[in-house]
């Protein structure tokens, strides 16, 4: 019982701990999201970007999900999905919430707001600086702020779905707005390494310093409704309003000399787990401060801006204390310091020139104050000879790519695999016989559930064979089949398996749900719940239910395609493997229902209605040999195999249904147990009468 619970434990947090994954939706669904006049052109690439059409049919813009492009955790630890229709002048058409999971609105305030935030994006441009925070932002006149109104007690979530919109909007804008793709970033080389002071940094420009007056700032606020809204400003013209410096934090040997040896290894900590990003050092010492009151750690920064090419740099605060090294002047160790993050693969660029934008806000009025800004402007770059620029990369095949993706969990399935094979097929009567068998077969199949079903999501479908055929009709090609080598590795041993055991290399031991089902069995019996076993009379009808179940689905696609992907919910796999029951009541309702009375009924679902077992089982009449070992005596007289048989795979002859056989192997152990089985235990007190002769004579062996 201990081993069975820590193995159930145990995958259940890995499969908890795990990301989702998820490809762009298809063309259809994505469709029905296009507000008329405007329509859904042709796929543009691989990441989900498609064409936006106008009423005419010609060229209006660009639709395209945010997952695929930036897959951006949410409060909840999955990203958030929305879906943006962009004009070619970069400005929102639309945007819209596909999926999420984030807490607060699924369970707390309800998906409305949730909704009603993201209209706020329409009419905007991506050249704005939009910013989550007060609903009084409606800054005018001199005013650049664009404040989008947040959603009470939802801050993080809605910063965060802020963040991955505009990050993956801006990649869209980088690479089709300006007609070409940015290219291979710049990586700081590690490599390179070389020791500088503090002057040689401010000499080099590698360290830059950005000076505002109060003067310049109120000459920038001149004539708008806001020029006479500071009055420390007025009172001192000539102190500083901005005392900025800014240096690239990338190159290791900036780093070094800028930052104490404890901020220097946390730095190299997180560019390890987050190498594609770029980190930007910022030290304020006069009053602007860099952030609001209002500003949330490892979200973006509300005051604080970049540009680089015409196009916004998405920045983010990356969340880490900063200790200044003491070469660093003391009039900067009293300042503000921050490091922000930005990612290269978005198309930043440090060795090319980019714009800091922080932007001086300033309030007119007490109870509802309007809110205005200006933004202080100034140009960074870093020299090249920190960086090492790869070259453009030559793009595998995308059955090599989902090969090279999934290499380690190929590697460990494949060896997995292996060993499972070579024991059943070199040493099965051995392994069988052994005296922990039992507990040894469920922590197999623990494995099976864990990493082949909830991780590795190689749980078999009848979705494939299906949609093999439907391809083989239309004269469709069947790469698809490649694109998940995982799956596709498990059908091989699967196939294999036909010609030496039948089904029962699959649905015994290396079909998730199967297992599930299993330890719901034993979980049934461990609680002492009453067992059910079906009469013969009705076992044998409830088994060819199955086989009906699989040619309703072959008719349903040949002749009624579109409600295929509802009819394969017969299978509770999705449900309970791929979404681990994260799903509508209905369908997690529908899997718990076999999962419950798979602790009365052993394995139901497998049993009498699995339209993959079925397949399975036809493709079991390859099998070219009769491998369970069989006596003379087998049936008559002895039926104990029969009665111990759960799956009512075994005839009253003797003879073993082998299209019934999930290859549990405890008929195997019972044959060569010279304690439970009936003939050799005969045979045993035979032995004590008279001389013991060699062999058996009534053995009949396995073929």
């Amino acid at each position: 019982m201990g081993v069975i619970r820590t193995f159930l434990a145990v995958c259940l947090w890995v499969s908890l701990a795990l990301p989702s994954a998820a490809d762009p939706l298809p063309r259809d669904t994505i469709a029905e999201m296009i507000v008329p006049p405007m329509s859904l052109g042709e796929q543009l690439n691989d990441k989900g970007v498609w064409q936006l059409l106008n009423s005419g049919g010609a060229d209006a813009g660009y639709v395209f999900e945010t997952q695929p492009m930036a897959p951006l955790p949410g409060f909840s630890g999955a990203p958030i999905n929305m879906l943006v229709v962009l004009d070619l002048d970069g400005r929102f058409v639309d945007v819209r919430l596909i999926s999420h999971n984030e807490p607060i609105f699924v369970s707390g305030l309800g998906e409305a707001p949730f909704h009603q935030f993201f209209e706020q994006y329409r009419g905007h441009s991506i050249s704005e600086a939009l910013v989550v925070g007060t609903p009084y932002g409606a800054g005018g006149g001199g005013g650049q702020l664009v404040y989008l109104d947040g959603v009470t007690k939802a801050t993080a979530s809605v910063r965060i779905a802020h963040e991955s919109l505009l990050a993956a909007t801006l990649q869209v804008a980088r690479e089709k707005m300006q007609g070409i793709s940015s290219g291979p970033p710049a990586f700081p080389d590690p490599d390179y390494s070389e020791d500088l002071s503090w002057k040689d940094l401010f000499d080099q420009g590698l360290i830059q310093n950005f000076h505002v007056t109060n003067a310049e700032v109120d000459a920038a606020f001149a004539d708008t409704l806001w020029e006479d809204d500071d009055p420390e400003a007025q009172d001192a013209p000539n102190d500083a309003y901005l005392d900025l410096w800014i240096a690239d934090l990338g190159p290791p040997s900036i780093a070094r000399a800028l930052l104490a040896q404890d901020s220097f290894r946390d730095l190299q900590d997180f560019m390890a787990i987050s190498p594609d990003d770029e980190p930007i050092l910022l030290i304020e010492t006069a009053r602007h401060g860099l952030v609001s009151d209002d500003f949330v750690r490892n979200t973006a920064p509300d005051r604080i801006g970049a540009e680089q090419g015409g196009f916004p740099v998405a920045m983010r605060d990356a969340d880490l204390l900063v200790s200044l090294s003491d070469q660093v002047p003391d009039a900067l160790q009293d300042g503000v310091a921050m490091i922000l993050r930005t990612d290269r693969r978005l198309g930043f660029d440090p060795t090319q020139d980019w714009v800091l934008k922080v932007q001086a806000v300033r309030e007119h009025g007490f109870f509802q104050p309007e809110m205005g800004s200006v933004s202080l402007d100034t140009t960074h770059v870093t020299d090249p000879r920190f960086y090492d620029r790869p070259g453009a990369v030559t793009r595998l095949a995308p059955w090599r790519e989902a090969i090279h993706n999934r290499q380690s969990d190929l590697i460990l399935l494949s060896v997995f695999l292996a060993v499972l094979l070579g024991v059943l097929a070199f040493r099965q009567s051995a392994f069988a016989a052994l005296r922990h068998y039992t507990p040894i077969r469920l922590s197999i199949l623990a494995v099976v559930l864990g990493f082949i079903g909830w991780w590795g999501q190689g749980q078999l479908s009848i979705v494939t064979p299906l949609g093999t055929l439907r391809s083989v009709i239309d004269g469709g090609s069947l790469g698809f089949l490649l694109y998940d080598p995982f799956s596709l590795v498990i059908w091989g041993a699967a196939i294999l398996g036909f010609f030496l055991w039948g089904r029962g290399l699959f649905c015994g031991w290396l079909c998730p749900f199967g297992a599930l089902q299993e330890f719901a069995h034993h979980i049934g019996r461990l609680l002492r719940l009453p067992q059910y076993d079906v009469p013969d009379w009705l076992d044998r009808p409830l088994k060819g239910l199955k086989y009906l179940v699989l040619l309703a689905l072959i008719g349903v696609t040949l002749l009624l395609p579109s409600a295929l992907d509802k009819a394969v919910e017969v299978e509770p796999f999705k449900t309970a493997i791929t979404t681990f029951f994260i799903r509508e009541w209905y369908y997690a309702g529908y899997a718990l229902f076999w999962l419950f009375l798979g602790m009365i009924l052993f394995k139901g679902f497998c049993r009498y209605v699995c339209p993959l077992g079925a397949l399975m089982a036809l493709g079991g009449a390859l099998r070219m040999r009769r491998w369970i070992p069989r006596r003379v005596e087998c049936g008559s007289p002895c039926q104990l195999c029969r009665v111990k048989c759960a799956y009512g795979a075994i005839s009253k002859q003797g003879e073993i249904a082998y299209s019934e056989c999930f290859q549990c192997l405890d008929c195997v152990t019972i044959h060569d147990d010279p304690a439970q089985c009936v003939p050799l235990i005969l045979k045993g007190r035979s032995a004590t009468r008279k001389p013991r002769a060699t062999g058996h004579p009534n053995e009949v062996p396995a073929q």
